[in-house]
Protein backbone atom coordinates (compact mmCIF):
# COMPACT_ATOMS: atom_id res chain seq x y z
CA UNK A 1 0.00 0.00 0.00
CA UNK A 2 1.19 3.53 -0.93
CA UNK A 3 1.02 6.05 1.64
CA UNK A 4 -0.06 9.83 1.65
CA UNK A 5 2.83 11.54 1.14
CA UNK A 6 1.30 14.27 -1.23
CA UNK A 7 -1.45 15.12 1.09
CA UNK A 8 -1.18 19.07 1.86
CA UNK A 9 -3.53 21.04 -0.48
CA UNK A 10 -4.25 24.10 -1.88
CA UNK A 11 -6.46 26.38 -3.82
CA UNK A 12 -5.00 27.37 -7.14
CA UNK A 13 -6.14 31.05 -7.76
CA UNK A 14 -8.97 30.47 -10.22
CA UNK A 15 -11.79 28.76 -8.22
CA UNK A 16 -13.92 28.68 -11.11
CA UNK A 17 -12.01 25.91 -12.16
CA UNK A 18 -11.95 23.70 -9.14
CA UNK A 19 -15.29 24.68 -7.53
CA UNK A 20 -15.84 22.23 -4.38
CA UNK A 21 -12.52 20.86 -5.25
CA UNK A 22 -9.44 21.27 -3.69
CA UNK A 23 -6.44 22.40 -5.89
CA UNK A 24 -3.09 20.85 -6.79
CA UNK A 25 -1.14 19.30 -3.73
CA UNK A 26 1.91 20.71 -1.84
CA UNK A 27 4.88 19.76 0.25
CA UNK A 28 6.18 23.23 0.59
CA UNK A 29 9.42 23.67 -0.64
CA UNK A 30 10.80 21.42 -3.55
CA UNK A 31 13.15 19.71 -1.42
CA UNK A 32 10.75 19.08 1.47
CA UNK A 33 8.68 17.18 -1.23
CA UNK A 34 11.21 15.11 -2.57
CA UNK A 35 12.02 14.25 1.23
CA UNK A 36 8.43 13.30 1.10
CA UNK A 37 8.29 11.09 -1.47
CA UNK A 38 11.51 9.26 -0.92
CA UNK A 39 10.25 8.57 2.30
CA UNK A 40 6.88 6.77 1.72
CA UNK A 41 5.71 8.25 -1.80
CA UNK A 42 2.39 8.80 -2.70
CA UNK A 43 -1.21 8.95 -2.24
CA UNK A 44 -3.51 6.56 -1.47
CA UNK A 45 -7.03 7.32 -0.37
CA UNK A 46 -8.36 5.14 1.10
CA UNK A 47 -11.38 2.69 -0.45
CA UNK A 48 -10.08 4.12 -3.73
CA UNK A 49 -9.99 1.22 -6.84
CA UNK A 50 -7.21 0.55 -8.99
CA UNK A 51 -7.62 1.62 -12.62
CA UNK A 52 -6.95 4.43 -14.93
CA UNK A 53 -7.25 8.18 -15.36
CA UNK A 54 -10.60 9.21 -15.41
CA UNK A 55 -12.80 11.26 -17.80
CA UNK A 56 -12.84 11.66 -21.05
CA UNK A 57 -9.88 10.49 -23.37
CA UNK A 58 -8.85 13.56 -25.50
CA UNK A 59 -8.97 15.79 -22.11
CA UNK A 60 -5.51 18.16 -22.19
CA UNK A 61 -6.15 17.70 -26.16
CA UNK A 62 -6.34 21.19 -28.41
CA UNK A 63 -9.74 19.99 -29.60
CA UNK A 64 -10.86 21.21 -26.29
CA UNK A 65 -10.11 24.94 -26.78
CA UNK A 66 -13.37 26.10 -27.45
CA UNK A 67 -14.68 29.97 -27.51
CA UNK A 68 -15.83 29.89 -24.39
CA UNK A 69 -12.14 28.87 -22.89
CA UNK A 70 -10.31 31.46 -25.11
CA UNK A 71 -12.31 33.87 -24.03
CA UNK A 72 -12.32 33.17 -20.30
CA UNK A 73 -8.76 32.80 -20.23
CA UNK A 74 -7.92 35.94 -22.78
CA UNK A 75 -9.85 38.04 -19.44
CA UNK A 76 -7.57 36.10 -17.20
CA UNK A 77 -4.32 36.35 -19.07
CA UNK A 78 -4.48 38.88 -21.37
CA UNK A 79 -4.91 39.76 -25.31
CA UNK A 80 -2.47 37.25 -26.42
CA UNK A 81 -3.94 34.51 -25.64
CA UNK A 82 -5.54 33.47 -28.77
CA UNK A 83 -2.31 33.76 -30.26
CA UNK A 84 -0.43 31.85 -28.53
CA UNK A 85 -3.51 29.07 -28.01
CA UNK A 86 -3.56 29.17 -31.83
CA UNK A 87 -0.08 28.04 -32.16
CA UNK A 88 -0.35 25.14 -29.96
CA UNK A 89 -3.50 24.22 -31.64
CA UNK A 90 -1.28 24.67 -34.95
CA UNK A 91 0.98 22.77 -33.32
CA UNK A 92 -0.66 19.36 -32.64
CA UNK A 93 -2.45 19.90 -36.33
CA UNK A 94 0.97 19.58 -37.88
CA UNK A 95 2.22 16.63 -35.79
CA UNK A 96 -0.61 14.70 -36.27
CA UNK A 97 0.27 14.45 -40.10
CA UNK A 98 3.69 15.20 -39.85
CA UNK A 99 5.99 12.01 -41.49
CA UNK A 100 8.13 12.21 -38.09
CA UNK A 101 5.23 11.04 -35.86
CA UNK A 102 4.20 8.30 -38.28
CA UNK A 103 7.99 6.98 -37.64
CA UNK A 104 7.90 7.82 -34.10
CA UNK A 105 5.24 5.63 -34.21
CA UNK A 106 6.89 2.95 -35.69
CA UNK A 107 7.21 -0.43 -32.97
CA UNK A 108 10.74 0.37 -30.76
CA UNK A 109 11.16 3.55 -33.06
CA UNK A 110 13.47 5.98 -31.43
CA UNK A 111 13.39 8.69 -34.03
CA UNK A 112 14.27 11.82 -31.92
CA UNK A 113 12.33 14.73 -34.55
CA UNK A 114 9.37 14.86 -33.18
CA UNK A 115 10.12 14.60 -29.65
CA UNK A 116 12.24 17.12 -30.14
CA UNK A 117 9.67 19.33 -31.85
CA UNK A 118 7.33 18.75 -29.20
CA UNK A 119 10.08 19.34 -26.65
CA UNK A 120 11.45 23.00 -28.13
CA UNK A 121 8.11 24.15 -28.19
CA UNK A 122 6.94 24.00 -25.00
CA UNK A 123 10.36 24.90 -23.59
CA UNK A 124 9.89 28.31 -25.79
CA UNK A 125 7.41 29.11 -22.61
CA UNK A 126 8.96 31.61 -20.06
CA UNK A 127 9.98 29.63 -16.99
CA UNK A 128 8.21 31.17 -13.72
CA UNK A 129 7.94 29.75 -10.04
CA UNK A 130 4.30 28.16 -8.86
CA UNK A 131 4.62 30.74 -5.91
CA UNK A 132 4.93 33.87 -8.62
CA UNK A 133 2.80 32.47 -11.35
CA UNK A 134 0.08 31.03 -9.00
CA UNK A 135 0.69 32.28 -5.52
CA UNK A 136 0.77 28.55 -4.67
CA UNK A 137 3.47 26.20 -3.35
CA UNK A 138 2.80 23.77 -5.69
CA UNK A 139 -0.38 23.98 -8.73
CA UNK A 140 -0.12 21.58 -12.04
CA UNK A 141 -1.20 23.82 -14.48
CA UNK A 142 -3.33 22.12 -17.79
CA UNK A 143 -2.12 22.84 -20.83
CA UNK A 144 -4.49 25.64 -21.96
CA UNK A 145 -3.64 27.77 -18.67
CA UNK A 146 0.44 26.72 -19.34
CA UNK A 147 0.09 28.17 -23.00
CA UNK A 148 -2.43 30.83 -22.14
CA UNK A 149 -0.27 32.60 -19.45
CA UNK A 150 2.98 32.03 -20.60
CA UNK A 151 4.48 30.51 -18.18
CA UNK A 152 5.58 27.23 -16.28
CA UNK A 153 7.51 25.02 -14.10
CA UNK A 154 8.70 21.67 -14.69
CA UNK A 155 5.49 20.04 -13.64
CA UNK A 156 3.47 21.68 -16.32
CA UNK A 157 6.37 21.10 -19.13
CA UNK A 158 5.97 17.66 -18.58
CA UNK A 159 2.25 17.50 -18.37
CA UNK A 160 1.72 19.72 -21.83
CA UNK A 161 4.73 17.62 -23.85
CA UNK A 162 2.37 14.43 -22.55
CA UNK A 163 -1.02 15.52 -23.65
CA UNK A 164 0.43 17.18 -26.81
CA UNK A 165 2.18 13.79 -27.85
CA UNK A 166 -0.84 11.94 -26.53
CA UNK A 167 -3.19 13.92 -29.04
CA UNK A 168 -0.27 13.02 -31.94
CA UNK A 169 -1.30 9.38 -31.44
CA UNK A 170 1.48 8.12 -29.28
CA UNK A 171 -0.04 5.31 -26.67
CA UNK A 172 0.03 6.19 -23.41
CA UNK A 173 2.34 3.06 -22.63
CA UNK A 174 5.14 4.84 -24.26
CA UNK A 175 4.76 8.31 -22.41
CA UNK A 176 5.37 8.44 -18.51
CA UNK A 177 5.81 11.86 -16.39
CA UNK A 178 8.63 11.47 -14.15
CA UNK A 179 9.35 12.53 -10.79
CA UNK A 180 13.03 12.54 -10.55
CA UNK A 181 15.38 14.31 -8.06
CA UNK A 182 17.67 16.84 -10.26
CA UNK A 183 21.39 16.30 -8.53
CA UNK A 184 22.83 19.57 -9.57
CA UNK A 185 20.23 21.75 -8.77
CA UNK A 186 19.67 19.57 -5.59
CA UNK A 187 15.91 20.07 -5.43
CA UNK A 188 12.81 17.77 -7.09
CA UNK A 189 12.05 17.99 -10.95
CA UNK A 190 9.82 16.77 -13.42
CA UNK A 191 10.90 15.54 -16.86
CA UNK A 192 8.67 13.39 -19.48
CA UNK A 193 10.27 9.96 -20.28
CA UNK A 194 9.31 8.34 -24.16
CA UNK A 195 9.70 4.56 -24.17
CA UNK A 196 10.11 2.83 -27.84
CA UNK A 197 9.27 -0.65 -26.53
CA UNK A 198 8.89 -1.84 -22.81
CA UNK A 199 11.87 -2.26 -20.47
CA UNK A 200 13.71 0.04 -23.20
CA UNK A 201 15.94 2.91 -22.23
CA UNK A 202 14.21 6.39 -22.30
CA UNK A 203 14.36 9.27 -24.04
CA UNK A 204 13.86 12.78 -21.57
CA UNK A 205 11.78 15.42 -22.57
CA UNK A 206 13.56 18.19 -19.87
CA UNK A 207 12.29 22.03 -19.58
CA UNK A 208 15.84 22.49 -18.37
CA UNK A 209 17.78 21.27 -22.31
CA UNK A 210 16.12 21.74 -25.62
CA UNK A 211 17.63 18.56 -26.69
CA UNK A 212 16.21 14.98 -25.94
CA UNK A 213 18.39 12.67 -24.48
CA UNK A 214 18.87 9.27 -23.58
CA UNK A 215 18.36 8.78 -19.93
CA UNK A 216 22.09 7.29 -19.48
CA UNK A 217 22.89 11.00 -20.79
CA UNK A 218 21.31 12.37 -17.92
CA UNK A 219 23.04 11.30 -15.29
CA UNK A 220 22.06 14.16 -13.03
CA UNK A 221 18.28 12.79 -12.63
CA UNK A 222 17.98 10.46 -10.28
CA UNK A 223 13.94 9.14 -11.01
CA UNK A 224 11.91 8.65 -7.95
CA UNK A 225 7.96 7.87 -9.28
CA UNK A 226 6.56 7.83 -12.72
CA UNK A 227 3.19 8.02 -13.89
CA UNK A 228 0.78 8.41 -17.13
CA UNK A 229 -3.35 7.83 -17.35
CA UNK A 230 -2.97 3.99 -16.59
CA UNK A 231 -0.69 4.24 -13.20
CA UNK A 232 2.53 5.40 -11.46
CA UNK A 233 4.62 3.51 -10.23
CA UNK A 234 7.93 4.07 -7.62
CA UNK A 235 10.92 3.50 -8.91
CA UNK A 236 11.97 2.09 -5.76
CA UNK A 237 10.56 -1.07 -5.46
CA UNK A 238 8.38 -1.40 -9.27
CA UNK A 239 5.09 -0.84 -6.91
CA UNK A 240 2.18 0.38 -8.69
CA UNK A 241 -0.89 2.18 -7.98
CA UNK A 242 -3.70 3.96 -10.25
CA UNK A 243 -2.60 7.84 -10.92
CA UNK A 244 -5.82 8.72 -9.52
CA UNK A 245 -3.73 7.81 -6.30
CA UNK A 246 -1.82 11.49 -7.12
CA UNK A 247 -4.24 14.10 -5.53
CA UNK A 248 -2.40 16.93 -7.98
CA UNK A 249 -3.26 14.56 -10.85
CA UNK A 250 -6.78 14.55 -10.04
CA UNK A 251 -7.45 17.63 -9.27
CA UNK A 252 -5.57 18.38 -12.76
CA UNK A 253 -8.13 16.23 -14.56
CA UNK A 254 -11.52 18.40 -12.62
CA UNK A 255 -9.54 20.87 -14.00
CA UNK A 256 -9.42 19.71 -17.46
CA UNK A 257 -12.88 18.84 -17.16
CA UNK A 258 -14.11 21.84 -16.09
CA UNK A 259 -12.00 23.33 -19.21
CA UNK A 260 -14.53 21.69 -21.48
CA UNK A 261 -17.23 23.58 -20.15
CA UNK A 262 -16.22 27.19 -20.41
Amino acid sequence: MLLNCLSICRRGPYPHLLKNQSAASAPGSAIKKFASITAGVLLLSIGMTMGGAAGRPDLGFTSQVTPGLTAAYTRLFGVKVPERLGGWSALAKVEKAAPRIQRLLTPNSTDLDALQVVNAFFNRVAYVSDAVHWSAEDYWATPAEMVSSNGADCEDYSIAKYFLLKEAGVPVERLRITYVKAVKLNQAHMVLAYYAAPGAEPLILDNLEDRVSLASDRPDLVPVYSFNDDDVVLVRDARKASALQIRAWRDLLVKLEAETRL
